[in-house]
């Protein structure tokens, strides 16, 4: 093609370029929505345009996506975010008393008494305030201070904005950050996007995918020769796996964090999300609290939570809030002004979260009605997780720990050497080949354990539980029969 371009002028090439763009962009990756959900859109319209496959609908089973899946909104929940979004609808009969008092309520704290009006950059005031209402109820009385509160686009905006006040140095000064393997794999693509040295340590598939304080001292040893680890971070209960850490468990990690001095960044998005009998939600402030003073007036860490998860599952509102506990006032002033840059969360968001903290009481006239579907909607998600556990491990060459919590489970499949060789002659990851094969053969669409990290020789892949029951049945059953079938083909 010729070097000229219109009016004679020599045409230089792009100013962006693969070669000259930001390098720690191209080492971000995210399986979540990688490669495979890409060809699972693809398959989707190639289904519409009417091009025959083995299967007459694809499920995508890689995302925590609780209303994509067919789970019914909250009623309150929507009813309050409508008078919000229309105020006309206030005068309407058909909305009870109690939705239109949160609604006056949320909207008397807009600018203009609109909720298209930009907030607060820390989130709307009285809505701080109900979250640390929400926290200090939760955590049996202990405080909660609203100017430790900061409101964001769902947890994931916060968490990447903790890391980026604590990433600094260069070489072996650089920032080391721990992170669980199995992890979401937010973590392991902020951590690249800045720079940031990744810290692995290893959950204990063998003992339910529990945390040892023997592997996390391990690993920080390990890190020590090539970075300066300064931050631990805790998925509580786990994604991908499930579990739900107990108390001991949280007194031993705060206090290894306490000793090799180490901020905490606790994840507890899936708090509401815990099935297992004898398993409960501890969370990591409470418990540092309840461990006196040379704990709770030193320690410092972020707390995360969201409206994307729990029973809500009101992921397309990007609601979630951090709190803070025990930050330098001066570092506290530099994280103020660096969530100033982005203006605001989305006051959608923050107004359904306002919901979600503070809930219809039983004295409201929307209480029964509450309480009747966050009861179902966790019923649900508790018989799903016993249903799905149970019929993985039905099938031979699956093994599958019990889902104690969150919304996904994570079982391990056992690959033919012949399949792991097909893999590499493919040039893929085994566990990527056995996930495209059941997409392209099951319409099902999962993550690939290698998404997330796991141990060397092992393979995994991630699948939610939320599909409706019988839908569910479906996809476990679709599923047990392309392993075997699988298995059969490479045996």
């Amino acid at each position: 093609m010729s070097q000229e371009a219109v009016n004679g002028v020599p045409s230089r090439g792009k100013v962006l370029t693969m070669d000259n763009m930001n390098p720690n962009l191209k080492r971000i990756e995210y399986a979540v929505r990688g490669v495979l959900v890409q060809r699972a859109m693809q398959i989707e319209k190639e289904l519409n345009e009417g091009v025959k496959k083995p299967f007459k609908e694809v499920i995508k089973a890689n995302i925590g996506d609780a209303h994509a899946m067919g789970q019914k909104p909250i009623t309150f929940f929507r009813q309050v975010l409508a008078l919000c979004m229309y105020p006309e609808l206030l005068d309407d009969n058909m909305f009870p008393e109690d939705a239109k008092k949160r609604a006056r309520r949320i909207l008397k704290a807009c600018g203009g008494q609109s909720i298209g009006a930009y907030s607060a950059s820390q989130g709307i005031e009285c809505i701080r305030q109900d979250v640390a209402h929400y926290i200090e109820r939760r955590d049996g009385g202990i405080p909660s201070n609203p100017d430790n509160i900061y409101l964001s686009t769902g947890a994931s905006d916060a968490i990447v904005t903790m890391l980026k006040l604590l990433v600094c140095g260069e070489g072996r000064d650089r920032t080391g950050v721990m992170i669980s393997i199995p992890q979401y794999p937010l973590y392991s693509a902020t951590l690249a996007e800045l720079g940031a040295v990744q810290i692995s340590y290893y959950l204990d598939e063998e003992n339910c995918w529990s945390l040892d304080v023997k592997e996390l001292r391990r690993a920080l040893n390990a890190a020590r020769q090539h970075c300066n680890p300064r931050v631990l971070c805790i998925i509580n209960p786990g994604n991908p796996t499930g579990q739900v850490q107990s108390r001991q468990c949280i007194e031993d990690v705060i206090r290894f964090a306490k000793e090799e001095h180490l901020f905490l960044m606790a994840d507890e998005v899936y708090q509401d999300n815990v099935y297992a009998e004898g398993c409960k939600f501890h969370s990591f402030k409470k418990v540092l609290f309840e461990m006196g003073p040379e704990y709770s007036s030193t320690m410092e860490m972020a707390s995360f939570h969201s409206t994307s998860k729990c029973y809500m599952g009101e992921c397309g509102f990007r609601g979630g809030y951090m709190e803070v506990i025990n930050l330098d006032p001066e570092v506290k002033f530099q994280l103020t002004k660096l969530v100033s840059v982005r203006l605001c969360p989305p006051v959608p968001g923050q107004a359904l979260l306002d919901l979600v903290v503070n809930p219809p009481q039983p004295s409201e006239p929307s209480y029964a009605t509450f309480m009747k579907e966050r009861t179902a909607v966790l019923a649900a998600l508790a018989e799903k997780a016993r249903l799905t556990e149970e019929t993985f491990n039905t099938v031979p060459g699956i093994t599958c720990n019990p889902v104690q919590g969150a919304m996904y489970t994570f079982p391990r499949i056992t690959l033919p050497q012949k399949a792991i060789d097909k893999a590499k002659e493919e040039g893929q990851v085994p566990d990527m080949y056995y996930c495209i094969r059941l997409l392209e053969e099951e319409g099902i669409c999962l993550v690939p354990g290698s998404g997330f990290g796991q141990r060397k020789g092992t393979f995994h892949f991630r699948m939610t539980i939320l599909p409706p029951t019988e839908k569910l049945k479906v996809v476990l059953q679709k599923i047990r029969d392309f392993h075997l079938r699988f298995t059969q083909e490479f045996s």
